[in-house]
This record gives structure tokens, C-alpha cells and sequence, in this order.
């Protein structure tokens, strides 16, 4: 792979975008380099944390309008420039299985966030369980520039962070949000000088954890905003009563009665 890197460190994956000359702006050989790295994580239970950071001066731009084909005339198969154009087929194929992999992850999930998130790239960057951004870094949602509408889930994790009101705002507009008005409102855990010293660091603490009570935990709180209160009751109880039966739960309350560290095995 050259469009994604990853290496392992104490039982964290580091994943980088790495197409920095293009702000790491995805290809279709992008997701698909990426969606290998997903799988070897999935694979490896030694690796019990993932960090996703971009290489150089950004995080990711989004797509790489590049792979469009906005050539005049009909192609071979008989497409006209509209069809070819169309974003469907690689928001169906492309974006949408990476931004579900990624949610669905088996572990934790920290993004290091070193430059500009835009379009896609923010989706990306706030799917992760925890966003560390750096003081210079941005947030912005550039679809209506180009007339179209957030995706890759921008337009599900966005009102659910900020409010209708400002969702709104920086959807129609496009404005850039700086990261530390971006801590202030909500939308991202911290703003820290080194993002991805932070990001290792808390993935670090995490791969330390009870994997399946934080991956549930994740699962419980992405559902609460369509559930009722009587499903989440009803959902937390048989949650709880399946972590009841891992090795991680008899190992945590038994360290806590003998006055001693846990040691959790993500069991």
C-alpha cells in the first residue's frame, strides 16, 4: 500500500492518509487500501485501538474531484458528461462502506486531526469515537460550494453536535470552523499542539480497556437519538447482561474488591 500506511505500536494501529500532496483526498484506490488496513485490524485481536491521522499539512480534503469525468461529449458506453459525472456510484461504493467500516470498527477509534478536514474528511474525522484536532486545524462542509449536500454521515453526526441551528449554518455556507470554536461547540473531544502525540497516547489508555464494554458503550450512545427511553432501558439491560458474562467484567470487579490494577484483556 502507498495511499494508506499503518504500523502498530503497543497494541495501536496508526493509520495515515497518505497522499499529501493532494491533502489526502481520497481515490478509489485510497478506499480500497484503506478498507485493507480495516480488515488487518479486525483480524489482529493483539490490536485493541486505532489511531486515523492524515500525512503533511492536512487531514483529508475529501474526494478527489480528479476521478470525475467532466469531459464534454459521450464516452463509449454511450454516457453523456451528466452520468459519468454523477455521484452516486462512488458515494454507494466508496464512501459509504468506508464511513460504515470505520463506524463498525471492532475497536476504538481516535482521529488526529493535523490540518484542514474538509467535506468527506470531516465525516471521516467525527465518525471516530474521539477527535483530537490541532490548534490550526479546521472543519469544513464545502459540498454547497459545489452544489451538493454533506455525506459520508455529515449530515447525521452534524445536528447531533452542534444543534440544528449552527448544523445548518455551516452546511448552507461552507464557512470554515476553526478547531478550538470546533471543542467549544462540542462538535470534538480537544484541541492539542501535537494531535497525533494525543491521539497515540489516548489510544494508548484505551488498548489498556475493556474493548467490548467501550465498543458497546459506542453502539449505546450512537443509538439513544432514535430510540426511546423505555428501548435504550430495555437495550442497556441486555447489554449489560452480555458483558456479564466476559472475562473483562469478572477481571474488573474482582480488581476492584482486592484494591488492584485490572488486567483486561478485551475479552
Amino acid at each position: 500500500m502507498t495511499d494508506i500506511l499503518w504500523e502498530v505500536k503497543n497494541q495501536v494501529a496508526v493509520v495515515t492518509l497518505n497522499r499529501p500532496a493532494a491533502l489526502n483526498s481520497f481515490t478509489k484506490q485510497m478506499h480500497k487500501e484503506l478498507w485493507a488496513a480495516f480488515d488487518a485490524i479486525e483480524a489482529d485481536k493483539n490490536i485493541r485501538a486505532m489511531v486515523l491521522t492524515g500525512a503533511g499539512r492536512g487531514f483529508c480534503a475529501g474526494a478527489d474531484l480528479s476521478e470525475f469525468d467532466f469531459s464534454e461529449g459521450v464516452d463509449s458506453k454511450g454516457r453523456t458528461m451528466i452520468e459519468r459525472a454523477n455521484p452516486r456510484a462512488v458515494i454507494n461504493d466508496y464512501f459509504n462502506p468506508t464511513a460504515l467500516k470505520l463506524q463498525l470498527l471492532r475497536v476504538p477509534t481516535i482521529a488526529a486531526v493535523n490540518g484542514v478536514a474538509a467535506g468527506a474528511g470531516a465525516s471521516y474525522a467525527l465518525s471516530c469515537d474521539i477527535t483530537i484536532a490541532a490548534p490550526t486545524a479546521s472543519f469544513i462542509q464545502a459540498f454547497s460550494k459545489i452544489g451538493l449536500i454533506p455525506d459520508s454521515g455529515g449530515s447525521w453526526l452534524l445536528p447531533q453536535r452542534l444543534g440544528m441551528a449552527r448544523a445548518m449554518a455551516l452546511c448552507m455556507t461552507g464557512d470554515k470552523l476553526s478547531a478550538p470554536q470546533a471543542k467549544e461547540w462540542g462538535l470534538i473531544w480537544d484541541v492539542m499542539e501535537d494531535p497525533l502525540d494525543a491521539a497515540i497516547s489516548m489510544a494508548s489508555r484505551m488498548a489498556t480497556m475493556p474493548t467490548k464494554a467501550l465498543i458497546e458503550t459506542r453502539h449505546l450512545l450512537r443509538g439513544a437519538v432514535t430510540n426511546t427511553y423505555k428501548e435504550q432501558l430495555d437495550l442497556e439491560r441486555d447489554v449489560q447482561s452480555a458483558l456479564g458474562r466476559t472475562h473483562d467484567y469478572i477481571e474488573g470487579v474482582s480488581a476492584f474488591l482486592q484494591k488492584r490494577p485490572a488486567q483486561f484483556k478485551g475479552e
